[in-house]
């Protein structure tokens, strides 16, 4: 894989448009329609057509932000994360504040916007916004703004854990612990899938149909291994590109292997790691006109955060009821707008500040001594 895959030259960009927008699309059916997201039925309940594209997101996100700490070091690299998450988010939970203020009530709307302003939602609703909406009706009059939120949270602990990992000098140095930790969060998970361990938390679920979604003031023990293997799973691939073999045989083997944990069973142990290399070769091995996408103008972050509140803003204009086809395609136009403008107004800008350093105050240099010449010396110079 090391000599197919290029950072300059690939097709990661393209890719997490395809699932940004795949995340919009499964969502169609519960916020639109007040139905399951499509795939359940298929996968006997394992996931569906938003949960893959998350799963693919965690995968896709450990991989390149693997590369970007390794390179940068702990410090510079938080500080990139930061300015990759947070601005975007900031003005996204403004905008849906003050569109919120018109029709509840201000303090609510502010609220909501200062509870999840750390990645980590802890108010979902603002009012009786949107409780009669298809999706507030699903869930029994639950006011939920923006449920995308939830897998932020996660996304920031595996940061966390990598930058700490980077301060150790583990990426750079010891990066076969990165692959231990992987196994050990492995290990973990199919302890969970054989005896069944029981949730600490509830939090929204992305393997289990759109339901109310509860607060939580933690993350779910479960989603976080689970989440995490697929965080691992890029990051010991970005390390370990130059023995992973990208094949066209084994792509379509890891396809073929990905279809039937998805229908007979067994996807978080086997189709995991078969979605991680399908993604990876994908990324390396489509047609170079996808490597241009998503190389300078970044969208996916934008439509992942503003599809949910849009498109349940146009479920509550009636959008909806023009056919599912009509209102997918109004939702995404409206969010791709959405999307630009918080790319050139918010997140470009704000990620042009990656090479701030904070001034450091100096010290007064002292002036030197002024040396003491004799007339003695300076005879004997003469």
């Amino acid at each position: 894989m090391a000599d197919r895959y290029s950072p300059r030259s690939n097709a990661l960009g393209f890719l997490r448009l395809c699932l940004a927008l795949a995340v919009l699309v499964g969502h169609s059916w519960p916020l639109g329609l007040g139905r399951a997201t499509p795939g359940l039925g298929f996968t006997g309940g394992q996931a569906d057509l938003g949960a893959l594209a998350v799963d693919g997101f965690f995968v896709l996100s450990g991989f390149l932000v693997t590369a970007s700490a390794g390179r940068l070091g702990a410090v510079r690299f938080a500080w990139h994360r930061c300015l990759r998450i947070f601005p975007g988010l900031w003005a996204c939970l403004l905008v849906t504040a003050a569109c919120a203020g018109c029709f509840a009530t201000f303090p609510a709307a502010l609220a909501f916007a200062r509870h999840n302003a750390l990645g980590q939602p802890h108010q979902w609703g603002i009012g009786t916004l949107f409780t009669d909406t298809p999706y507030g009706r699903l869930t029994g009059g639950v006011s939920v703004v923006n449920g995308s939120l939830w897998s932020l949270s996660f996304e920031l602990f595996w940061y966390g854990v990598l930058t700490a990992l980077t301060a150790c000098g583990v990426v750079r140095r010891s990066p076969r612990l990165v692959l231990l930790l992987t196994a050990g969060t492995y290990s973990v998970l199919l302890s969970d899938l054989l005896h069944q361990l029981p949730e600490t938390h509830t939090v929204p679920h992305p393997r289990g149909s759109f339901g109310p979604i509860p607060f939580f003031g933690s993350l779910d023990t479960q989603l976080l291994i689970y989440l995490g293997f697929l965080f691992l799973l890029g990051a010991s691939a970005q390390l370990y590109q130059d023995r992973i073999p990208a094949h066209p045989a084994l792509a379509a083997a890891a396809a073929a292997l990905l279809l039937a944990t998805l229908r007979f069973g067994a996807f978080p142990v086997l189709g995991y790691p078969a979605l991680a290399y399908l993604l990876l070769w994908a990324a390396c091995s489509l047609p170079s006109w996808t490597h241009r996408i998503g190389r300078t103008h970044d969208y996916s972050y934008g439509i992942y955060i503003y599809a949910f509140p849009t498109q349940q803003t146009l479920a509550a204009l009636g959008v909806h009821q023009w056919g599912l086809p009509a209102y997918v395609m109004a939702s995404a136009l409206a969010t791709a707008l959405l999307a630009a403008a918080s790319w050139h107004l918010v997140e470009r800008p704000a990620l042009r500040l990656k090479h701030w350093t904070p001034p450091h105050p100096r010290r007064p240099v002292a002036a030197p001594p002024v040396r003491q010449v004799t007339r003695d010396v300076v005879t004997a110079d003469r």
